[in-house]
């Protein structure tokens, strides 16, 4: 077996829309096409790929039948961060600061790269990846 390309992650999220809200408003994804689960929910688009699932942390009895399981709150702890392929760092960071999105930049030693992170309405954590060139632009 070998991987192919990470498909997606789910966020379990206390208020859909304002998590909807974040990922379209500062993160440019758009709300998409979504099979008939049935439970409330939202595909979150990057191009033509669903990249982000969205759907109630309260499970109904559908969600629960199937995932195959309770939300008990045992969930995926052990994720620290899911990040993104980003470009233009100056745009992005007036963007953010216009949002006001609260960002912690960093420069990745020994690689020419700026790493920018923020979080959902969920705490997840996000981290945004911005080849640079030799003067810092990218």
């Amino acid at each position: 077996m070998h991987l192919a390309k990470l498909e997606h992650y789910l966020i379990l999220s206390d208020d859909m829309e304002t998590t909807k809200d974040f990922y379209v408003d500062v993160l440019g994804l758009r709300v998409g096409p979504r099979p008939p689960f049935p439970f409330p929910g939202y595909w979150l688009y990057l191009g033509d790929q669903p990249c982000v699932h969205l759907a109630s942390s309260a499970a109904t009895r559908g969600q629960k039948d199937y995932l195959g399981r309770d939300n008990d709150g045992s969930g995926t702890g052990s994720i620290d961060h899911v990040a993104f392929t980003a470009v233009d760092v100056p745009a992005t960071v007036a963007h953010l600061e216009a949002k006001n999105i609260p960002m912690i930049r960093r420069d990745v030693p020994a690689q020419q790269a700026h790493q920018i992170f923020i979080q959902d309405p969920n705490g997840t954590h996000i981290e945004l990846n911005f080849k640079v060139d030799e003067n810092g632009n990218g």
